[in-house]
């Protein structure tokens, strides 16, 4: 055979191969990505310590302000809500700024600014910081869009059915509550769930389990139940 034609040949097996290999550990990556719990999906160490309040105090000011914002959106608009936010802070800042000043001038003290060293510390974004973070939020936002694609083009049926399910679920969920005070109940659990399961992972667990086996013994039911062409394939 000439050596051209094999090594051609060679190329094109391990291309079909590498490309094989992608998809299986695509789709992998997407069924784990499915089938995680909702903490175990953020990366972030320091949100993970946030959320399961391994510092009461810097927990407890973040979830009083996260639920005071969102307090105030329901009562309040977003522009409304915004300005105060600022106001409140100048307010702060500016009586500070007064104070140290009146007491530099009483004291005849040359401390200088009171927010110097802020001032003088760099807040800006250094380039590779913020292309880490992009490229971060990209591999998110491809995922999420080749997820959408598959389930509304009904690539397979079972999981078409699910989102469906959970859409019809949604509707009466939004017939109850607006989006602000989905965000709220969201925020609440955000910060009560993780500690609560923390405390009772193995019971949690058992109980997850048992939904977890249900839910596939009644997909796996309806599947049978589908006609041959739409069931999924048993060696995939």
């Amino acid at each position: 055979m000439d050596p051209m034609t094999q090594s051609a040949q060679i190329s094109s097996s391990q291309g079909l191969a590498d490309g094989h290999n992608s998809a299986v550990k695509e789709s992998k990556l997407s069924d784990s990505f499915l089938s995680s719990s909702p903490v175990s999906l953020i990366p972030s160490p320091q949100v993970k310590d946030l959320i399961h309040w391994r510092d009461p105090k810097k927990t407890g000011l973040m979830f009083g302000l996260s639920l005071l914002v969102l307090l105030s959106l329901a009562a309040f608009s977003v522009i409304s809500v915004v300005s105060y936010l600022l106001l409140s802070l100048l307010c702060v800042t500016i009586t500070f700024r007064i104070y140290k000043s009146v007491v530099q001038a009483v004291q005849k003290s040359s401390d200088g600014h009171p927010f110097k060293t802020l001032i003088d510390k760099d807040v800006s974004i250094p380039p590779e910081t913020f292309r880490k973070h992009v490229d971060t939020s990209l591999t998110y936002i491809n995922r999420a869009l080749k997820q959408m694609s598959r389930l509304f083009l009904v690539e397979d049926l079972v999981d078409s059915l699910k989102l469906a399910v959970v859409m019809w679920l949604l509707t009466y969920v939004g017939a109850v509550f607006n989006g602000i005070t989905v965000l709220i109940l969201a925020d609440i659990l955000l910060f009560a769930v993780p500690p609560v399961y923390e405390k009772n992972k193995t019971q949690v667990d058992q109980y997850i389990d048992l939904v977890r086996t249900q839910v596939n013994t009644t997909m796996a039911k309806l599947q049978e139940k589908l006609p041959g062409a739409v069931k999924r394939s048993k060696t995939e």
